[in-house]
């Protein structure tokens, strides 16, 4: 029989992660501060401790991973690799199809790859606590798991249309005590402001993520943890792709494509990244960060420098934006709803090292359906994301009959998110492609500061 899963023992978990700015062409734009001139560490040491900050500004290759999270680690990884028997037959196309599963995480995504070091590294520095953010809740969940096993208190700004949509995710961060309130809130200035202005306001991960900042930043016990975007979180989920890059040898293959869902970056560099140091090497492989139609980032953002969060709490950084006060559509992807890119993607792809694509939200769902039927699995609705470019390429091979080897990571089981499901069955899932005079109109209040060249 052809091998279906590829394992690694748990003595092969990386030592080490990958940090893909040592590969780079260019080193990457400083990030900025309110009067627009480039920041140094001491400005962030009000919601991150040092350990997190000099991995955010490192340049090194090799960034060694502490024992006590890789004892953490071994709760599930190295986690599988898949070679997609049954959906390539259904297909019928002559195209190899490979995923890594990362919702055998306890908390079911790969989100726990960077809650668990950032819990580890805010416990070392003393603090007591912490404020975040979460949209569709896996980040939440991780952190409130985290935060769990570091003895740190957890708080969750959830957006408010996911809170609503995610009852059970909701109550997976209050079993790891977690408290969770709806984005906006009456617990910040920024969350009442935002109600005033709006009292039915569903929420965005800017906005969230404005309420979680000033928590951290108004407490001397409380730092701040962000579950996608940042370099340090993007380097903790290396540990996806420097796995995947031994599972391939070990069956002799290396994919042609890789795809990955797209929102912040973190799905996207985990998987991505590790194979870049490869293609920046002289390898022939094209990474594809595949995004919402409804959220289209990469595919239709601007690139310039802009803050991380509506209330223009956090530095600016230089990213493919659709404004900071962007407010996204109620897609069931809501781990994808986020205004902003990571850096380092939006770099990559500003320079043509990487791709994007957007896909529309119906054709997610198609693709999801279909891998759940052939593979079992029902997956994240991120996660179908990737599944929808990858079969599309794969259909592609059928009919050029060329035999590709293609990979997607597969970030999280769907089994908290079977109402959106519930609501493609019934006909009340519908495709919304973002307007573009809604992003010219946000675009056009981006800070006045340096544009790229």
């Amino acid at each position: 029989m052809p091998q279906t899963k590829i394992l690694l023992d748990e003595s092969e978990i990386p030592t080490h992660w990958y940090n893909v700015v040592a590969d780079m062409p260019n080193r990457p734009a400083p990030p900025l501060g309110p009067d627009g001139k480039p920041i140094g560490p001491e400005a962030l040491t009000a919601i991150f401790p040092m350990s997190l900050i000099e991995q955010e500004m490192s340049a090194e290759r090799w960034i060694p991973i502490p024992e006590k999270v890789r004892e953490i680690y071994r709760l599930w990884r190295p986690s599988p690799l898949f070679r997609a028997h049954r959906l390539e037959a259904a297909l019928g196309t002559p195209a190899k199809i490979y995923y890594k599963y990362e919702g055998v995480s306890p908390a079911g995504s790969h989100k726990v790859n960077t809650s668990v070091a950032q819990a580890y590294y805010n416990a070392e520095a003393g603090i007591k606590r912490i404020a975040t953010e979460t949209g569709a809740g896996q980040w939440g969940c991780s952190m409130a798991l985290a935060g769990e096993m570091f003895g740190l208190e957890v708080r969750v700004y959830m957006v408010k249309v996911s809170y609503g949509q995610k009852p059970y995710r909701r109550s997976m961060m209050q079993t790891w005590g977690a408290e969770v309130f709806a984005s906006p809130s009456v617990e910040t200035h920024a969350g009442r402001a935002a109600l005033a202005e709006d009292p039915d306001n569903p929420g965005s991960l800017g906005l969230a993520i404005s309420e979680a900042v000033e928590d951290a930043a108004s407490r001397a016990d409380t730092n701040y943890t962000l579950g996608s975007v940042l370099n340090h979180v993007l380097l903790h989920q290396t540990v996806i792709g420097l796995e995947a890059k031994k599972q391939f040898e070990k069956v002799g293959d290396y994919p042609d494509m890789i795809f990955a869902p797209c929102g912040g970056g973190s799905n996207f560099g985990g998987a991505a990244f590790p194979f870049f140091a490869d293609k920046a090497a002289g390898r022939n492989v094209r990474l594809v960060a595949v995004e919402p139609d409804s959220c289209p980032t990469l595919t239709r953002g601007h690139y310039a420098y802009d803050f991380g969060d509506t209330a223009k709490l956090t530095p600016m950084m230089l990213m493919y934006t659709l404004g900071h006060d962007f407010m996204p559509p109620g897609i069931h992807a809501g781990g994808l709803r986020y205004h902003g890119d990571s850096a380092l993607v939006s770099q990559l792809y500003h320079e043509t090292l990487i791709e994007a694509l957007a896909v529309p939200q119906l054709a997610t769902f198609r693709a999801g359906v279909m891998f759940a039927r052939t593979e079992g699995i029902v997956p994240a609705p991120e996660a179908n994301h990737a599944i929808a470019a990858c079969i599309d390429e794969a259909l592609r091979c059928k009919a050029s009959g060329e035999a590709k080897t293609l990979f997607f990571n597969l970030s999280g089981h769907g089994h908290f998110d079977m109402a959106a499901y519930d609501a493609y069955f019934s006909g009340k899932l519908e495709d919304f492609a973002y307007p573009q005079e809604a992003i010219q109109a946000a675009l056009e209040r981006l800070p006045k500061v340096g544009e790229p060249a």
